[in-house]
């Protein structure tokens, strides 16, 4: 079966390419199941509960996050109504939200989704390696196919992570650098591996802001108000191939849409 995973959506730049682009990817690219990590969908800060409606009406069947999860109040109460939209897991137990889903693909293949987030350079969460350990053994047997996005700072960190893994999941797929790396393959016990698979939104700013207010914040170390760059639009992610017997994967590629002239 083929997996497509869509790196950082970032405001309505990144949701416009998502919209414009997805079916026929779908289509030609043979997916049987879309994620696509939102947690920058709203603005670049969050998601809300209208944004995550439109992601799924687009096609992306299950969503992931990450720090920025938080930011928009009214996503709070969404969970509870909609398990399709993840939080990481390794936060703790009584916020809202879960970050494993499970369903059944468009092949029928039964599959879960994890969502876990790094500790170097990010808020201090629980033990995601032992969160990960965790999980693994409550998902059943029969669920084969187990994709993880693991939204970590530090490569370091997201490639430990990736071997922790090694053999144990499908994919282990880094999200919130926003910079595509060039590590896209599949380890030697079967997992496929990408240390971050980069943003969906613009690349005319810094990470997807306004260039001219991050060189200002560098320049004299003042506090600046965020807001989304323009132009230079892209889209970035990975499909990757499993065999739904061994739930192992057998080759990832990266996806990479340009566009232009907005």
């Amino acid at each position: 079966m083929n997996i497509l995973f869509i790196g950082d959506v970032y405001a309505s730049h990144g949701r416009r390419i998502v919209s414009e682009n997805l079916a026929r990817i779908v289509g030609e690219q043979r997916i049987d199941l879309v994620i696509a990590n939102v947690e920058n969908s709203a603005g670049g800060f969050g998601v809300t509960p209208q944004i995550a409606e439109d992601m799924l009406s687009m096609g992306v069947e299950v969503m992931t996050t990450g720090n920025h999860v938080w930011d928009k109040n009214e996503v709070h109460e969404y969970f509870a109504r909609q398990p399709r939209l993840l939080r990481p897991a390794n936060y703790p137990p009584v916020l809202p939200g879960s970050g494993v889903y499970t369903g059944k693909a468009r092949n029928g293949a039964p599959y879960a989704v994890v969502n876990l987030q790094g500790r170097t350079f990010m808020a201090t969460i629980d033990d995601p390696f032992r969160k990960a350990d965790e999980i693994l053994t409550a998902i059943p047997d029969d669920v084969k196919i187990r994709f993880v996005d693991f939204h970590a700072e530090a490569t370091s960190e997201k490639v430990a992570f990736g071997w922790f893994l090694d053999g144990r999941v499908t994919a282990v797929i880094g999200t919130h650098t926003h910079i595509p790396t060039a590590d896209a393959r599949v380890l030697p016990g079967g997992t496929a591996y990408q240390t971050d698979a980069g943003m969906t939104g613009s690349y005319a700013g810094v990470i997807g802001v306004e260039k001219s207010l991050i060189l200002r914040r560098f320049q004299t170390t003042l506090p600046v108000r965020m807001e989304g760059a323009k132009g230079m639009v892209e889209l970035h992610g990975v499909i990757v191939t499993a065999d739904t017997t061994t739930g192992m994967a057998v080759a990832i590629r990266r996806v990479h849409i340009t566009e232009t002239g907005l």
